[in-house]
């Protein structure tokens, strides 16, 4: 029995047939032939060079030098600012990128509050209540109200970080009873993915099935960015309508709000602070430092704390505080947090330039502790005086000793579920009814074939980020294997950055002028032995082996998604790097694009007539990317392929690895269909194509799916030249296709 390309796919018997049948089920599965291992030393090009061979983080490097870069820039513009008038060109310019990053928010419909139940404690009573933040789009919350009042008294919104109980956790109720004990109307409300408001929820264990909170945001966050959205949007308006409760409460001061927050409850804070003007003082805890020392620390975070190219926009995070200027804000640190303390040094250090200019010092300040990621008597207590400042509710700001609500006293919903005990949307369901709407705003363009698809490799382009690449580049040779009939030479090529492409060239021995680059995203060590490879080299043709960067040799190292998640190993990448990319406004697949038709200028500077292109899985995005952007790239065949993007937008259990081959805001200019569709009149192979959750699609469901790419072929004249199948068993077009490159 032979392995199977993944490990959860049955393993089953090459069928009896031509050497192609036999052909398709081992390039379509990647299997290797019995007694191969799938990374061989032998196979490897970097191993003797020094400075490469311990290349596996090249990426995460690659997109860092990038992001550093674009830091570095946009830090000298403003330290170049040194007047009033331009400080707040900068504001002004601030809150407009963020707010075109983050896009524009729902409408403001009503919040249809209730009060759940009631609860009265000693010098304070409790308020359960749920609100709609969107239509059907429900949060639990709870108000803190101080007893009793004899006048109105300031309101502050507490946002809680990433906690499986939401902001019951104790450490939370900390805060949450001494501002209230302090005379502070306070309300705190469940984010999605947390305490009573998981979105994966395990009914039998009552858990998430995705793991921590934050796997709870990246889950449907990567959803979001294809669509052109982001999870902080989401996140932010159920700050943004709690906000909006609060001030119908008659006991609260609307002209002295608050808002604070740690850890992801900081980043909220920041986030809505430089948008939200009735919001008068905040006090971000744990979050802010700046995006430089925030990746070079510790990468890119979760969906919900990236937005999308934020940094190739040239915004960091002083520029959140730059925009609430000179209204009073206090960062609150601690000097061992993984959100690095030089950079907040760095950014208090900025930022008190802007509250300086509008001689407003006194309204800017930080605090700071000894201690890690987490809450510290000390800061505490400078966040209660600075609301007591800032807020007009003066009194002690020493720590009051509480009594912890209960498990019971604390919960909202009447199973302890938003979910389990009403029906409410999800971040999934609202996404992908806006990716539904996306389909049918392309549907529409469709209908003009000639008008829109040069439209959408222009955007695709633009979207994914695609640089076109340096042809002067020239290989490193670094040895060769000897086989019969043919010989393996390997090389490594610059690639966009200060990395290298490590690959393998099959150089047979009586070349018939074609060639064919092969990419997978187990590397170039899984095809060595592929009877495809084997196939078309004894045929004359010229097979190019690359490691893209982040496979093979090349990754993906420490960044590697095997425990990501709690309920599924993901094969290649972690969510990290492709968040990394989505900072500066790229993609990998626009960064490996560029590679791939290096490598195909490579070829045919080699003397190659004719260059093919064959790509595996979740590689087949990169490799059709590069098809509709270079020529040059005369036939594609694309080996267990997923059909669309809109499919992982609509799927609520999409397949994790597929997350690497997508384009953030995709879905607002084009899909896989259309840049396939503008392929024509060249050679294109779609075979045992899938959903979304890597499940194989009938022949009708596809047919339904593609008939785009179907009918542009059919409308250029050559419908014979775009080959669809469903099951790897049709193989005389097959064949046909194959046959080609070996005559």
């Amino acid at each position: 029995m032979k392995r199977p390309y993944k490990a959860d796919r049955p393993s089953r018997s090459v069928q009896a047939g031509t050497i192609w049948k036999q052909l398709l089920v081992f390039c379509s599965l990647g299997l290797l032939l019995p007694g191969r291992a799938v990374a061989q030393k032998e196979y490897n090009v970097l191993q003797n060079w020094f400075l490469l061979r311990s290349d596996d983080n090249a990426l995460f490097r690659h997109l860092l030098r990038q992001s550093t870069d674009l830091l570095e820039k946009r830090t000298a513009t403003v330290a170049r600012i040194n007047t009033l008038n331009d400080w707040k060109k900068r504001q002004q310019w601030a809150r407009q990128t963020l707010q075109d990053a983050i896009g524009p928010f729902p409408e403001r419909t009503p919040l249809h509050a209730k009060t759940v139940r009631v609860l009265p404690k000693k010098g304070y009573r409790v308020e359960h209540l749920i609100y709609e933040s969107q239509p059907g789009f429900y949060v639990p919350a709870t108000l803190f109200v101080p007893e009793p009042l004899t006048g109105k008294a300031p309101g502050i919104v507490y946002c809680s970080g990433h906690s499986p109980t939401g902001y019951k956790a104790h450490s939370y109720q900390q805060v949450l009873l001494n501002l209230v004990q302090k005379g502070f109307v306070v309300l705190a409300f469940e984010a999605v993915g947390q305490g009573e408001r998981l979105e994966y929820l395990d009914p039998k264990k009552g858990k998430s099935l995705v793991g921590q909170p934050t796997r709870e945001h990246d889950v449907p966050g990567v959803q979001t960015f294809i669509t052109g959205s982001c999870q902080a949007r989401y996140m932010m308006w159920d700050g943004i309508r709690a906000l909006d409760y609060l001030l119908t409460r008659p006991e609260v001061d609307p002209a002295r709000i608050g808002m604070t927050g740690r850890s992801g409850g900081g980043t909220q804070t920041a986030f809505i602070g430089a948008l939200d003007d009735r919001i008068l003082a905040t006090a971000p805890e744990c979050y802010i430092t700046n995006f430089t020392r925030l990746l070079q620390a510790l990468g890119p975070p979760d969906a919900e704390q990236n937005l999308p190219n934020i940094i190739g926009r040239a915004f960091d995070e002083p520029d959140f505080l730059l925009a609430r200027a000179p209204k009073p804000t206090l960062m609150i640190t601690t000097l061992n947090d993984y959100f690095n303390h030089q950079g907040s040094l760095d950014t208090h250090a900025e930022v008190s330039r802007i509250y300086q200019a509008y001689d407003k010092p006194e309204n800017f300040g930080m605090a700071e502790d000894i201690a890690g990621h987490a809450s510290t008597r000390k800061n505490r207590e400078a966040m209660y005086a600075f609301f007591q400042k800032t807020l007009a509710n003066p009194g002690n700001a020493q720590e009051d000793s509480v009594a912890y609500l209960t498990d019971e006293e604390m919960q909202v919903t009447p199973t302890g579920q938003l979910s389990t005990s009403q029906k409410t949307e999800t971040v999934f369901s609202l996404n992908a009814r806006q990716a539904d709407k996306l389909l049918v705003d392309l549907q529409t363009a469709r209908k003009n074939p000639h008008v829109h698809l040069p439209k959408v490799v222009q955007q695709a382009k633009k979207l994914s980020g695609y640089l076109a690449p340096n042809l002067a580049d020239k290989p490193v040779y670094a040895g060769v294997i000897p086989r019969k009939g043919f010989q393996i030479e390997k090389y490594f090529i610059k690639g966009e950055g200060d990395y290298v492409i490590p690959y393998l060239l099959y150089v047979p021995a009586k070349p018939n002028g074609k060639a064919v680059i092969y990419v997978s995203p187990k590397g170039k060590a899984s095809l060595t032995s592929n009877e495809e490879v084997l196939t078309l080299v004894n045929g004359g043709c010229h097979v190019l082996l690359p490691d893209l960067i982040g496979t093979g040799e090349t990754g993906p190292g420490q960044w590697a998604g095997g425990t990501y998640f709690q309920h599924v190993k993901m094969d290649g990448l972690g969510y990290d790097l492709w968040y990394g990319s989505v900072l500066i406004g790229r993609s990998l697949v626009g960064l490996r694009a560029g590679d791939v038709v290096k490598l195909v200028q490579l070829l045919k500077k080699k003397g190659a007539t004719d260059v093919g292109g064959i790509a595996v899985r979740e590689l087949s995005p990169v490799l059709l990317h590069a098809a509709a952007f270079e020529p040059a790239l005369g036939r594609v065949a694309l080996l267990n392929p997923y059909g669309s993007y809109h499919a992982i937008t609509t799927q609520r259990d999409y397949n994790l690895d597929f997350i690497e081959g997508t384009v953030s805001s995709a879905l607002t200019a084009y899909d896989l269909p259309d840049l396939a569709a503008s392929l024509a009149p060249r050679k294109l192979l779609m075979t045992n194509v899938t959903d979304g959750k890597d499940t194989r699609q009938t022949q009708d469901v596809l047919q339904k799916e593609l008939s785009f790419v179907t009918s542009t072929y059919q409308q250029a004249g050559v419908s014979q030249a775009f080959y669809l199948l469903a099951s790897d068993t049709d193989s005389p077009t097959l064949n046909d296709f194959f046959a080609d490159w070996v005559k």
